[in-house]
């Protein structure tokens, strides 16, 4: 009996276990094999440490002038040279991190609720509700978004703080139509009829099936929206309408060394690289989880 229980213990096959599932779970495992999505990853990190940690990374004060060292090379002092006014640009590209990718965040999470919300009640209520807010979303796409975010700063004053607005405001309709169309497909779907049958309210409907299978398409284009939300803001800044002086927006940075491109291009170069990068960064990580969360791309 003993030699018989040896031999059935040897027979058996030990399983390995398998790797916990779920479409999280299997679309961080896809994630991780996208080598641009994680370096895109990889960067945004990067400027998102510097942007928390700029008062301990930073050499000096964005706001500190020396007007004996004004527009001095790159050196073992002052890495990145300096600007026309001897303030340190190593030092103001850090800080100017925190601007870009605040605006960048704030803005697109603005526009993500208001577009959202506005988007949920266009497709489930239809009729008139869905005609109001789709000619609104028309008329807001009439105008380019970077004519309507410099009518919007004018009209309420040049600041960061009204640039944040205006590119929050000009970005509601490309998140609002994305899921108005999601809603559109999802409302004559089983469960949802099933979940008015059983005397499901309008609110409960959105917020537990609506809402949560809408957030795909939100995650991948507000990942993708806030590398434009930089853009937007550097050009802003750059046309005088955003940060105004003396904040180290970058594309301000830019507008204010643009007289010096021959004569001192360090003061363009390194403002112009960090927006390159940041937008690259974002870019490269939207395009990441669209590959890994879109179904018809896989």
């Amino acid at each position: 009996m003993s030699e018989m229980m040896l031999n059935t213990q040897e027979r058996r096959v030990v399983v390995p276990a398998r790797p916990r599932s779920g479409p999280w779970r299997d679309a961080w495992r896809s994630f991780k094999r996208n080598k641009s999505a994680v370096i895109g990853l990889l960067v945004i990190i990067f400027f998102i440490i510097i942007a928390l940690g700029a008062p301990w990374i930073a050499p000096g004060d964005y706001k500190e002038q020396e007007l004996t060292n004004r527009l001095q090379a790159p050196s073992a002092e002052h890495w990145f040279g300096t600007d026309d006014l001897g303030r340190d640009i190593l030092t103001r590209t850090i800080y100017g991190a925190r601007i870009s990718l605040w605006v960048g965040f704030v803005s697109v999470i603005g526009s993500i609720v208001v577009g959202t919300a506005l988007g949920i009640m266009a497709g489930f209520f239809g009729k008139w509700v869905d005609m109001l807010i789709s000619r609104l979303f028309d008329i807001l796409l009439a105008f380019p978004a970077i004519l309507l975010a410099i009518a919007i700063v004018a009209i309420l004053g040049p600041s960061l703080q009204n640039a944040l607005y205006a590119i929050a405001i000009v970005n509601v309709p490309t998140y609002g139509r994305l899921v108005r169309s999601k809603v559109l497909s999802l409302k004559n779907e089983e469960y949802i009829t099933a979940a008015k049958a059983m005397g499901g309210s309008n609110a409960r409907i959105l917020i537990r099936h609506i809402l949560p299978n809408s957030l795909t398409p939100i995650i991948v284009q507000g990942t993708l929206g806030i590398s434009t939300a930089i853009i937007e803001a550097a050009a802003l800044g750059f046309l005088g309408m955003g940060a105004q002086p003396p904040l180290p927006e970058w594309g301000k940075m830019l507008s204010d060394s643009r007289q010096f491109i021959q004569t001192a291009p360090w003061t363009v170069f390194f403002p112009g690289l960090a927006i390159m990068l940041t937008v690259l960064g974002f870019n490269l990580l939207g395009d990441g989880l669209r590959d890994v969360l879109d179904p018809k791309m896989k």
